[in-house]
């Protein structure tokens, strides 16, 4: 992969460089928000680590202007670790928040975490997705559990479709609201919960444990499974 590294950490930004080539990535380095961008523009990354606290663009606003015109994911380094911060930077666009001081092998785990969900993204909305006994058949917007077909509202389904094509990733409640019932719906945290009740009555085997569509306190949601294949 080409991965592009923001902070303003040297020694943060040499120990990614050497890890990461040893992993035979291909390591481009910014030591501000401007130079991210800059590089970003002109490598095409298919991976960004992103600090969040850097003078000028701080890494916030960086996320903000990637993600409007980039779909490679991002992958958050900070020092922050309150749920705040979290939520701030999954709203505005990155795929995951590790804290530092972290593991270079959790951090490994997760860049190949999120470059799969990535890769599968854009064959998805033509496929079926499958994991353990769940399926669903994006282009007829059928679901089956174990075979049965299950019968979803409207906007059930879009719920779980937005999910699985997410899978793994923590959704933030707004991130859910705005891109199932649209952003005048974002802070409606009620309707969400009344949703995703319904939706784990339907498609979960105990919905007092799901398997399936699993609670981040305060934060969100994330469609949790360790095998799945679009087909």
């Amino acid at each position: 992969m080409k991965v592009l590294v923001i902070d303003d950490e040297p020694q943060i930004r040499r120990a990614l460089r050497v890890f990461l080539e040893h992993n035979e990535h291909q390591v481009f380095l910014a030591s501000s928000g401007e130079e991210g961008l800059d590089l970003a523009a002109l490598n095409s990354p298919d991976l960004v680590i992103l600090d969040l606290a850097m003078p000028g663009i701080d890494g916030y606003e960086v996320c903000r202007q990637l993600r409007t015109w980039m779909k490679a994911p991002i992958i958050v380094l900070s020092v922050r670790d309150r749920e705040d911060d979290k939520i701030k930077a999954l709203d505005l666009g990155a795929d995951d928040y590790l804290t530092k001081p972290f593991g270079m092998g959790e951090l490994l785990a997760r860049m190949r975490a999120v470059h799969r969900r990535s890769a599968a993204e854009d064959e998805l909305d033509q496929s079926d997705f499958s994991c353990d006994e769940l399926h669903i058949d994006f282009a007829h917007r059928l679901v089956s559990l174990d075979g049965k077909e299950v019968h979803l509202t409207p906007k059930e389904y879009d719920l779980l479709r937005y999910m699985s094509m997410n899978v793994n990733r923590v959704l933030t409640h707004r991130q859910l609201l705005s891109k199932v019932w649209g952003p005048e719906y974002a802070d409606d945290t009620h309707t969400l919960r009344v949703h995703i009740a319904n939706l784990r009555n339907k498609i979960e085997i105990n919905p007092e444990r799901p398997k399936f569509v699993q609670t981040e306190p305060r934060i969100g949601y994330r469609f949790k499974t360790e095998s799945w294949a679009s087909v």
